[in-house]
């Protein structure tokens, strides 16, 4: 699983077939969200860099409760308009800004999944 590092599209698209064990052993933070921005899966990964405990996240909506500094047109806008349009495939560079007031910047990368119908966030740190 290392190589996916140099391949998050790849692990996007295989995301809905990948098990918690996989999902968790991951390098790099997943999270997958139903079309409203509810959380269903968190992986240990992005539970380490947003200092978040799974269950914490799970069933509670991203935008809105777990992570509000993204509730914004460069990445809520975005997934908005993808889960409109069923079609989302995006990497942009994004700045969380934490509760705590660390900040970390990332590289987002969104992907729409039709047969879940859902949207996988891939966390990248640029320096990972």
């Amino acid at each position: 699983m290392q190589a996916t590092l140099n391949a998050p599209n790849n692990v996007l698209e295989r995301a809905d077939v990948l098990t918690e064990a996989e999902l968790d052993g991951l390098p790099v933070g997943m999270i997958q969200l139903d079309r409203s921005g509810t959380v269903l899966k968190f992986n240990q990964t992005e539970s380490s860099l947003a200092r978040m405990d799974k269950s914490e996240a799970l069933g509670r909506s991203f935008f809105d409760e777990v992570a509000p500094c993204t509730k914004v047109q460069e990445f809520y806008g975005k997934f908005v308009e993808g889960v409109e349009n069923r079609n989302l495939h995006t990497v942009f560079p994004y700045q969380f800004r934490f509760r705590d007031g660390r900040q970390k910047n990332v590289v987002i990368s969104m992907f729409y999944s039709g047969s879940t119908e859902t949207v996988w966030v891939l966390v990248q740190r640029p320096d990972a």
